[in-house]
């Protein structure tokens, strides 16, 4: 394949970020992803990502390890359900958890979903959709699809203000109640050290929504069912890491426990009821 430049705007950029670091941690002797598929993907893409350095690069990876491992469970309890993609960039998770039954859509803005055609062939049970998280307009093709449904937004939601948010959130609600939907928050601590990330100096994006306790979402129209941290993995997901991490992080929280706190991953249960 020739090399493919990506043609993206600002916050788009940063789907190159993850994928960086799922592509050196694949090049690792211990990965935790092994995603040779990303390594590949970086090869056939025309950009310097070089220019990505720093502790958010590897911690691209254990997020998506821990959202990894919330797609796993709900698959291994509803094998034929489906699972809906926010923003999902280069990611290769459907490619990494495939049961061969689950019907899957991946959705991204029109300028990231047409990178992404460039680079992935479609699938039978995969399908790519052009569409914004604050739009509606692809509602009706994933109702089409067999429940229960599933919604995972890695990395996304931060970069939109709190107000945007709250729509994505109720719209979801409404439409999909009792749906399942994962995704980051970050706090104060994180979005003020910005400007000294090693990956995010090379970007211009910045996140925007401040969210200290996910908890305080609930009133959107949520129920939260868990809370992680990479301090504080799903025991089946961090019993997989390397011991560098394993025993590493739980030390770092010891230290300086608000840094790591400010950043967490939750799974919420979409309620309209809230």
């Amino acid at each position: 394949m020739n090399n493919v430049e990506p043609e993206l705007g600002a916050v788009q950029e940063t789907l190159l970020i993850p994928l960086y670091g799922r592509a050196l941690d694949a090049r690792s002797r211990r990965p935790v992803l092994g995603d040779r598929r990303a390594a590949q993907l970086v090869g056939d893409i025309d950009y310097d990502f070089t220019r990505f350095k720093g502790a958010s690069l590897p911690g691209s990876v254990l997020r998506t390890a821990i959202f990894d491992g919330w797609v796993r469970r709900f698959l291994a309890e509803n094998p034929t359900g489906t699972v809906v993609e926010l923003g999902t960039g280069l990611n290769t998770r459907f490619d990494r958890l495939d049961n061969g039954r689950v019907r899957w859509f991946d959705l991204d803005l029109p300028d990231s979903m047409a990178l992404r055609r460039s680079l992935f062939e479609p699938q039978e049970r995969c399908t790519m959709v052009a569409g914004s998280v604050l739009d509606t307009d692809w509602f009706d093709t994933i109702a089409a699809a067999p429940g229960p449904y599933f919604f995972v937004s890695e990395a996304v939601l931060l970069y939109l203000s709190a107000d945007q948010v709250r729509t994505v959130v109720g719209q979801l609600a409404s439409r999909f109640d009792g749906s399942l939907f994962a995704f980051d928050t970050g706090g104060a601590a994180m979005l003020d050290n910005q400007d000294r990330n090693g990956a995010m100096k090379s970007v211009s994006a910045r996140m925007q929504w401040v969210c200290e306790d996910p908890r305080q979402v609930e009133e959107w129209g949520l129920r939260l069912v868990e809370s992680r941290t990479f301090a504080e993995p799903q025991p089946e997901v961090g019993k997989t890491w390397p011991v560098r991490y394993r025993y590493g992080l739980p030390l770092v929280a010891r230290l300086v426990p608000a840094m790591v706190k400010s950043y967490r991953m939750n799974l919420f249960r979409l309620d309209a009821l809230r």
